[in-house]
This record gives structure tokens, C-alpha cells and sequence, in this order.
């Protein structure tokens, strides 16, 4: 039995996803869309990163957000456990293992990125109040500038990792599969938009985040969940049946060659 989630088509609205999100970077890089929206919130702040230390922005949407996802991680790993060791709940097993590997990946890989390539934070910039010139993405950077991770946007990532409930919930429990991937958009949301707030990112740096969870989301949800039934009741019926068709008289005359 295979996977109710058309994989194949998510696959596809990924690789359109990329198509569009292409242009709109370079449209970013044309118009300065980055610089208009930090201009907007730090005057907005008072020509200051105001809340860059404020109790609610760093200790409550930063830390405690980084707290909040660092326990969904350690439920997952105690019900993935709980998968192997209760009969009844092993038709969660793949699921659950999907959703660490995508989680893990996710947030891997936009740590690995962010230590591959030197960008500034808004609050490194002297447009902003600090001491460096902005070098874009692309452009070569100056001998002696100091290595900075600010692309893309890691804690973003702690948020944006758990879209992957989508596709775990969609093969299990369909009816909640779009309140899994609300929780995952919500949470990168509201944690991409503090670190905005307080200087460290731009908008930019958060939607690449975005749709580099969203690409090991889907390739991860391709690779492990496209042969996977619904349920076990699904199974359990498809095995029940055949078992009553082999069984039947006429099948068993057939098999002895009566």
C-alpha cells in the first residue's frame, strides 16, 4: 500500500518553489528590499537596535525558543523510542524517524552554510551602527575583514525545521496534518522575526532558511514515506482479506488441482 501523500507532486511544487524564490533574491539584491526593511525597523527602534537585549527578544523568543525546540526534540526521540518498544505504537516508527532526520538535516545544514560563507549581521553594519561595510553574498570579500555567520538564519532554523510535521502527520493523522505544519511556519515566524527586530538578520537570510527546511522536508519525506500505508488498519484489512480469499474453498480446490 502506498503513501496517501502524492510525493511526487510536493516534489515538483519544490522544485517550482526554487524557480520562483531565485528571481525574488535577485529582485531583493535590486531594489534593496534586505536594506528597506532594516531601515523601516531601526528607525522604528529609535536608530537603534533597542531590543537586540530586551528580556521578552532575547531571553524569551531566543533563548527560551531555542529551549522550546530543543524539548519537541527530545519528546520526539522519547516517542520514537516508545515506537520500538510498544507493539501498538509501531506504526509510528518510520514517521517518527523521518521527523528527526528531517529536523536534524534541516537545522545541520543551515549550520553548516552559515559557517561556509561569511555574512554580516545587520548590527555588524556601520549603516546600523557598527564598524563594517556590507559585502553582498556574492562579492569577494575584504583581506583582514573578520569571518562573521550570520546566512542564513539559524535560529529561524530551530522554528522552520519542524514543517517537516506536515508530512510525518500526513502519513498517520491527515486530519492534522496542517496544524503540524502551522506550528513548524509559526514557530520559524516568530523567531525569525525577533532576531530581525533586534538587528541579527534580514529578511532574506530567514526565507532561505525557509526553503532549505522545506527542501529536506519534502526529499526526506520522498525517500522515507512515499511507500508507507496510511495505518496499521489499512494493513491489517489488506492482509485479513487476503487471507479469506486464499482460504476460500474455491481457491483450495484450485491450489490442491481439484
Amino acid at each position: 500500500m502506498h503513501s496517501p501523500v502524492n510525493f511526487e507532486r510536493h516534489l515538483l511544487r519544490l522544485f517550482y518553489g526554487w524557480l520562483f524564490f531565485i528571481p525574488v533574491l535577485m529582485i531583493f539584491k535590486l531594489v534593496g528590499v534586505d536594506f528597506h526593511v532594516a531601515d523601516y525597523l531601526y528607525r522604528l527602534e529609535g536608530g537603534q537596535w533597542l531590543l537586540k537585549d530586551n528580556v521578552i527578544a532575547k531571553s524569551v523568543f531566543h533563548d527560551d525558543g531555542r529551549l522550546l525546540s530543543e524539548l519537541m526534540g527530545v519528546l520526539l526521540i522519547g516517542f520514537t523510542v516508545a515506537s520500538f518498544l510498544k507493539e501498538g505504537l509501531s506504526h509510528w516508527r518510520r514517521p517518527l524517524l523521518y521527523l528527526i532526520a528531517a529536523v536534524t538535516a534541516s537545522t545541520v545544514t543551515v549550520s553548516l552554510i552559515k559557517n561556509a560563507i561569511s555574512m554580516d549581521c545587520p548590527w555588524d553594519l556601520a549603516r546600523y551602527g557598527g564598524d563594517l561595510p556590507f559585502v553582498g553574498l556574492f562579492e569577494t570579500r575584504p583581506a583582514g575583514m573578520p569571518d562573521t555567520a550570520c546566512f542564513p538564519a539559524g535560529h529561524a532554523s530551530a522554528g522552520y525545521a519542524w514543517v517537516a510535521l506536515y508530512f510525518c502527520l500526513a502519513v498517520r493523522a491527515p486530519r492534522w496534518r496542517y496544524l503540524g505544519l502551522a506550528l513548524g511556519l509559526g514557530m520559524g515566524l516568530a523567531f525569525g522575526v525577533d532576531q530581525q527586530l533586534r538587528g541579527a538578520h534580514f529578511l532574506s537570510h530567514d526565507l532561505f532558511t525557509l526553503m532549505i527546511c522545506w527542501t529536506c522536508s519534502t526529499v526526506l519525506g520522498w525517500l522515507m514515506l512515499r511507500n508507507l500505508g496510511i495505518g496499521p488498519k489499512s494493513s491489517r484489512t489488506l492482509d485479513s482479506a487476503t487471507y479469506r480469499h486464499d482460504s476460500s474453498p474455491v481457491n483450495h480446490a484450485k491450489k490442491e488441482g481439484a
